[in-house]
């Protein structure tokens, strides 16, 4: 999948999408920020000026600070693939984010949402 065209997309383009899933569903803007920041390790500040900046989708995943290592906690099927059996890392990453997403406009706690090991 290396080249894929949404490693191009600035992650701003894509983050009103995402907030948008979840507000749809009665979620908020700051649960997808937190669940953001839980995956990435980013701060509140960074992923504003990573939002601000343009960063693209590949360059965000691939620097963020600290990928949380809880996140290979993260299975199931989303759009129609299991995350477990993607090879590609970025793109493993971008299916984390959307199903933590998916998760969250769902109305999974977010103590479920992010999950931690046992």
């Amino acid at each position: 999948m290396a080249g894929h065209r949404i490693y191009a997309m600035h992650f701003a383009s894509v983050y009103p999408h995402l907030v948008a899933k979840a507000e749809k569903k009665g979620r908020r803007r700051d649960e997808v920020d937190e669940i953001i920041r839980w995956l990435t390790g980013y701060s509140q500040a960074e992923l504003q000026q990573h939002l601000e900046a343009g960063t693209d989708f590949e360059t965000f995943l691939t620097a963020a600070p600290r990928l949380n290592p809880a996140r290979s906690l993260i299975t199931g099927v989303i759009c129609g693939v299991r995350i477990e059996d993607i090879e590609e890392p970025t793109m493993r990453e971008i299916r984390y984010l959307d199903k933590l997403i998916d998760e969250l406009a769902k109305g999974r706690p977010m103590a479920k949402i992010l999950r931690s090991p046992s």
